[in-house]
């Protein structure tokens, strides 16, 4: 059961429909973040952030497993199960968020638009109910890319929304950050 909260955190983390505890909020750096948790373990969250690199670029970033530890809180491994002809993949994230706590797995389903959209939605694991994506919208004739975030995740058991909404402001806007970095770097 730990290990279900613990995983279900982690997702809402990097990234959930509810009610009770909502935000918004531009951060620095011109992030935008909207959390909304309740305490039935459903949460919400939505971002998003300009980046001065082309949409190619960013897509490529996002989808680079050797990358995900550095750019997600609590990410330790990112690697491709399978890929299909069609080029759906299947992808398996561990996380860890404490020595005193165990590592997580979750496998996710994901599909590509190269370089406007990528879904995904947890198929196993450690939690089985969220979905997401992250689609790019190209600015500038394509030399900007503004990336949208959102995700949902559900848990079996009650969460404190103000615990789930607190993560998602503090760790989402870390991870775009981080993206934002890497993207621009390049």
């Amino acid at each position: 059961m730990m290990r279900r909260l613990v995983l279900l955190l982690a997702l809402l983390a990097l990234a959930s429909p509810a009610h009770a505890a909502a935000e918004w909020e531009t951060r620095d750096g011109g992030i935008a973040v909207e959390a909304r948790a309740d305490d039935h373990g459903r949460g919400m969250v939505w971002a998003s952030v300009d980046i001065a690199a082309p949409p190619a670029v960013v897509f490529r970033v996002i989808l680079d497993c050797d990358l995900a530890a550095r750019m997600s809180p609590g990410v330790k491994s990112c690697r491709v199960v399978s890929r299909a002809p069609d080029g759906t993949e299947i992808r398996e994230h561990t996380v860890k968020w404490g020595f005193f706590l165990p590592t997580l797995r979750s496998t996710s389903r994901v599909t590509l638009e190269p370089d406007r959209l990528i879904r995904f939605s947890c198929i196993g694991g450690d939690i089985r109910a969220c979905e997401g994506s992250w689609k790019l919208e190209p600015l500038d004739g394509g030399q900007r890319t503004r990336v949208t975030y959102d995700m949902w995740a559900a848990s079996p058991f009650a969460v404190p929304a103000s615990l789930v909404s607190g993560m998602m402001r503090r760790d989402v806007p870390q991870s775009l950050r981080a993206l934002r970095r890497e993207c621009e770097d390049r």
